[in-house]
């Protein structure tokens, strides 16, 4: 029962569900039927819904037939008036198409010029829209042409602001367009661009100004204000502002100064061949100059590229290359007046960098090491100087013919002589040429050394002290070493020698101007303290000594010449009626010599002048050595045996030596002083010649003794050359008493001499010492007698010892009787 009633009501309610869209669909438009109908096939029941709605078109269209049945007569009136309203509507339709026609004839003017017009009005918009987009664009376009004229024209830093500009303000407006997401993109690429081309435009910088160094240096050097104005440094400041704003100033700074630093050791490293012209060392300095006064500029316009640290730094660096630099360099210089312009250059490079801040007190204490060396190089120039002087000079005094020329050497040279300016011209000067020659280029020495100390900032002690050590090297080294050379010449004859002495004895005496001189050129007195003194007396007084010895060692040749002609017959019987030729001929040698001596021009009083004390000398020294050698030629080991008659001929030259002394060949001699050269030969020949052995033997040792200059062990050695070779005995004295009577009686009849025959022998120091250990000295002093083979030597008791043995008579007589 239920679910019949069930089936039922869900018929009723579908049968209402179908009503309601019935009536839907009669009353909506049909645009809206479309849902109404889609719930219908939603749903299982479209079949019955489908037969409901048939059956309701049904019902309208019996209604429409009854309504069409009621009003047919009115449709017919209405077709026949239409009928008539047919034809009229005809003539209408045709009056409309004509009316129409003409309409479209009359209105296709009007149609184009509303189609044109329709077009422009499009084409207006279209301009107007674009027009607007235009101007959104056509910033970023010019922002952007302007950015790529700026890259073109190397205006990086304006470049770079543009297109700040072009990116933050003026591409987000514009933002949606094609070309734009292209400018974006390319942003990075252009920022990139911009940085090349200003480390481009930096590396063309750093290259240009490292070419013109030289040039901002000299312009510098000249002490012409604004040299850094002869470079353009738009290029640092531009990249330091594009690398600041790009956020990359230490990446530029860092490789700024890392650039600059390489070109620092370019810079400071000199030429090979910088020492030979001072142009190679001015254009070094230039460079140098050049580079920190560009580093200089850079500190005071950029805040912080470069700071004092980084710039004291490269001057350390370039003060201690360039001083290394200057010392290697220097060292190679030779000319004085390279060396003063090489000090000028220094002294101007000091100055101007000192101008812009740097420390140069390194260079100025060089500069006095290359003061050392400037004199140096003087000191070889002036050798030269010197040489030339000396060797052009004839060693003979000066002569003055008139007042002028008096004068002029007199201005040239402090010579002041009463006695000669008393004299009538012509006259002569005691000294040669080279002295005032000499005097005037000592002067120019000092005035040399004080050159170089200008501009060196050094008190006048200091340069005074500077002039008088260098003027002492001049003196003491290159003058004495010159004076020296010429004094040793194998072709300088005594005159010369003389002249030498004379010359260095005037200039001796002018070395208290030369102090005057430097005194008055620095100001400083000479007793002020740690004042230099002049050395040049010891110069001239050693050149003096030295010439003085050269005579003496001439003399001494020329004597030892003459006597290599000595030519004895040490065996001749019986001697000569006069002296030796070779000897004659000595003496008269040494006579005409020393009247070169006695005879110099100018000379006034010999005995107070230098050449006759060295005349003096130099003849004692003569006779000395003539005296010394007379006596080796008895004693030379060539001369076995010697016989009276040639000792008698020896002495006969002795003789002529000995009348050479007395007659005073160099006056100042008082007395017979210059005899007593001959004084031992005298003796040992007085002993032969008279043979007064009893004489010497009792006296020797004693001040009064006769032959008291005679050596035993020369008269030992005499004597055997004088012994009778035929004989084997030899002569012995008296033995000691321990030897007993009986060998005594033996030895004194062998001493017993025969009147015809030579002197015998008298063993002692000349012959070889039995004793190795005993000192020659000691030989020298006392005789020395052997016994016979196989004995003990004995000897005499020296010359102080007690001599009672020897005042024995019967000693005396057997002596006396052994030597004839």
């Amino acid at each position: 029962m239920e679910r019949p009633k069930m089936a039922e009501l869900e018929s009723l309610e579908t049968a209402a569900e179908h009503e309601r869209i019935l009536r839907e669909i009669e009353s909506t438009d049909t645009a809206c039927i479309g849902p109404t109908l889609r719930s219908v096939y939603d749903g299982e029941e479209h079949g019955r819904f489908m037969e409901k709605l048939e059956a309701r078109i049904r019902n309208h269209d019996r209604e429409i037939e009854k309504m069409c049945n009621f009003h047919y007569q009115g449709f017919v009136d209405s077709i026949t008036e239409l009928l008539k309203v047919r034809g009229e509507a005809q003539k209408l339709k045709n009056q409309v198409t004509d009316t129409n026609r003409k309409l479209q004839n009359e209105g296709k003017e009007l149609i184009l010029a509303m189609q044109e017009l329709r077009q422009c009005r499009l084409q207006q918009r279209n301009i107007s829209a674009t027009v607007d987009k235009l101007t959104l664009c056509l910033p970023v376009l010019e922002m952007y042409s302007k950015l790529r004229e700026q890259m073109k024209s190397k205006r990086h830093y304006p470049a770079l602001k543009t297109l700040e500009h072009l990116e933050h303000t003026f591409l987000p407006q514009v933002s949606h367009y094609r070309f734009c997401k292209v400018m974006v993109d390319n942003i990075p690429r252009l920022r990139e661009e911009i940085k090349e081309l200003s480390m481009s435009d930096l590396k063309d910088f750093l290259e240009s100004i490292r070419k013109h160094s030289d040039k901002i240096g000299e312009t510098a050097m000249k002490q012409v204000p604004g040299a850094q104005d002869l470079v353009d440094f738009s290029p640092v400041y531009r990249c330091l502002h594009i690398y600041s704003v790009l956020g990359a100033r230490e990446t530029f700074e860092s490789y700024y100064r890392k650039q600059r630093r390489k070109q620092a050791r370019l810079v400071l490293q000199p030429p090979s061949n910088m020492h030979e012209t001072l142009d190679g060392y001015r254009k070094y300095f230039n460079q140098i100059v050049g580079f920190f006064v560009v580093e200089d500029h850079i500190l005071h316009t950029t805040q912080g590229l470069v700071n004092r640290a980084y710039i004291d730094e490269l001057w350390e660096m370039a003060l201690s290359k360039t001083i290394a630099a200057l010392r290697t360099h220097s060292s190679y210089c030779s000319d004085p007046s390279l060396v003063l312009d090489l000090k000028n250059l220094i002294v101007l490079f000091a100055d101007t960098l000192q101008g812009y801040g740097f420390p140069v007190n390194q260079l100025f204490d060089m500069l006095l090491e290359i003061q050392d060396q400037y004199s140096e190089t003087l000191l070889k120039k002036w050798a030269g100087v010197f040489r030339n002087i000396l060797d052009s000079d004839n060693y003979s005094p000066i002569p003055v013919s008139n007042e002028e020329v008096y004068r002029k050497i007199v201005g040239q040279f402090p010579f002041q002589d009463a006695e000669l300016e008393k004299q009538p011209f012509p006259k002569k000067f005691p000294f040669s040429e080279f002295v005032p020659k000499v005097y005037g280029q000592i002067k120019e020495f000092i005035y040399a050394c004080l050159k170089f100390s200008e501009d060196l900032h050094l008190s006048s002690t200091e340069v005074d002290d500077m002039i008088r050590k260098s003027t002492n090297l001049l003196l003491t080294r290159t003058l004495s070493n010159c004076l020296q050379n010429v004094i040793k010449r194998k072709n300088v004859g005594l005159t010369e020698l003389v002249q030498i002495i004379i010359n260095t004895t005037h200039l001796e005496k002018s070395c208290k101007f030369l102090e005057e001189f430097i005194t008055n050129i620095t100001n400083v007195l000479p007793e002020t303290v740690h004042t230099t003194k002049l050395y040049g007396t010891t110069t001239f007084k050693d050149a003096r000594h030295a010439a003085e010895e050269e005579i003496y060692t001439n003399l001494n040749q020329k004597i030892d010449q003459f006597l290599q002609l000595a030519d004895y017959d040490w065996m001749a019987p019986e001697p000569g009626s006069r002296a030796s030729e070779y000897l004659v001929d000595l003496i008269g040698f040494l006579r005409s010599t020393f009247a070169v001596f006695t005879h110099l021009p100018g000379q006034v009083d010999v005995h107070s002048t230098m050449s006759g004390k060295v005349a003096q000398t130099a003849c004692m020294s003569a006779c000395k050595h003539l005296s010394t050698s007379l006596l080796q030629l008895l004693l030379e080991a060539e001369v076995r045996q010697l016989t009276l008659g040639a000792l008698h001929q020896f002495n006969l030259d002795v003789e002529e030596c000995e009348q050479f002394a007395r007659s005073g060949p160099v006056p100042g001699f008082q007395g017979d002083t210059l005899q007593l050269a001959f004084i031992d030969l005298r003796q040992l020949l007085d002993l032969f010649i008279q043979w007064d052995w009893s004489t010497y033997l009792a006296d020797y040792g004693q001040p009064t003794c006769k032959y008291l200059r005679v050596n035993p062990t020369t008269a030992l050695i005499l004597l055997e050359k004088m012994r009778d070779t035929s004989r084997k005995n030899r002569f012995r004295p008296i033995p000691e008493k321990r030897a007993g009577q009986a060998e005594v009686d033996r030895h004194r009849g062998q001493a017993a001499a025969r009147p015809h025959q030579q002197p015998p022998l008298l063993r002692g120091s000349g012959s070889p010492s039995p004793r190795p250990g005993l000192q020659e000295s000691r030989w020298e002093r006392r005789f020395v007698f052997f016994y016979s083979p196989g004995k003990s030597p004995r000897s005499l008791p020296p010359p102080t010892a007690k001599r009672s043995r020897w005042n024995n008579p019967g000693k005396k007589r057997w002596w006396q009787e052994s030597t004839g």
